[in-house]
C-alpha cells in the first residue's frame, strides 16, 4: 500500500490503537482521532495515556479494517506532544474532533508521523497443501 493510500485509510477512520512505553513497559490504548494536514489529533484528559506520552513522547499508532473479501492494517509511528499555544488550540478546537465519551476533554495532543505503512490484502481460506 502506499503512503498516499495509507493516509486515506487514516482519514476516513476514526478510531485506533495508541501504543506507548514507560520504563519498558508497553501500553495501549483505544481513541477516537482526526487525522488533518498529514498530522494525527486526539483529545484527552490528565491520566495514565497523557503522563506517558508526555514522558516518552515515541508513539505507534494503529488501525484496520474488515471487508467481505479484503483487510487492511495501517502502522504510523511519530512523536506526540501536547499543544500549548492558545493559537493551536484554537485552530484545532474549530475542527470535527469530538470525544466520544460524554465527558470534557481539554487537553489536546498532535502526532507527528516519522513513519507510514500500510498493507491491504485478500482473504481467503487456507491453501490444502
Amino acid at each position: 500500500m502506499s503512503i498516499d493510500d495509507a493516509w486515506r485509510f487514516l482519514e476516513h477512520t476514526h478510531f485506533g490503537r495508541l501504543a506507548l512505553s514507560v520504563a519498558n513497559e508497553p501500553d495501549i490504548f483505544p481513541i477516537n482521532y482526526l487525522a488533518h494536514e498529514r498530522k494525527l489529533l486526539m483529545r484527552t484528559n490528565p491520566g495514565t495515556k497523557l503522563a506517558e506520552l508526555t514522558i516518552n513522547s515515541s508513539v505507534a499508532f494503529e488501525i484496520d479494517g474488515l471487508a467481505e473479501t479484503a483487510a487492511w492494517s495501517v502502522v504510523l509511528k511519530g512523536k506526540a506532544r501536547v499543544l500549548e499555544s492558545q493559537t493551536e488550540i484554537d485552530a484545532v478546537s474549530a475542527l470535527p474532533l469530538t470525544p466520544w465519551l460524554q465527558t470534557r476533554k481539554y487537553t489536546f495532543v498532535e502526532i507527528t508521523p516519522t513513519s507510514v505503512r500500510g498493507i491491504h490484502f485478500p482473504l481467503g481460506s487456507e491453501p490444502e497443501r
